[in-house]
């Protein structure tokens, strides 16, 4: 068994046992670098109680939120707010204006982030010589 707590890479793969190990506190947890992840951004954001992010836009890359643990309300610039509870996604295109708040006045938001541009790759997944699934 690898060792627990910290991150572990072979060949082709790194696997993180939990956000710990790939950082601690509020603020960004760079799962790109730690994993070493090199076709699309990737981060875990944690944020306190009441906190909101500065407004934002990207050159070219879309983004998908995935909330995690809490709540992060997202504003975009036309002034549209949505709530995502725990489980709740949203896609937002490069130029479109956003900002994201923790509502809670006492709990944390654990939300992560993918962001990438070039689009979607396609079903390209395969079985290796001689395994069949069940």
């Amino acid at each position: 068994m690898a060792d627990e707590g910290r991150v572990a890479a072979g060949d082709g793969y790194a696997v993180s046992p939990d956000l710990n190990a790939v950082g601690e506190g509020y603020g960004f947890r760079k799962l790109r670098r730690e994993l070493g992840v090199t076709e699309f951004g990737v981060n875990v954001i944690t944020i306190p109680p009441g906190y909101e992010t500065g407004r934002h836009f990207h050159d070219d890359q879309q983004e998908l939120y995935f909330v995690h643990r809490g709540a992060v309300e997202i504003e975009f610039g036309d002034g549209s707010k949505h709530e995502l509870r725990e489980g709740g996604a949203a896609r937002v295109d490069p130029a479109t204006v956003r900002k994201l708040r923790n509502p809670s006045d006492s709990d944390d938001a654990v939300y992560l982030v993918t962001g990438a541009k070039g689009g979607y790759v396609g079903r390209d997944a395969h079985q290796p010589e001689g395994e069949t699934h069940r």
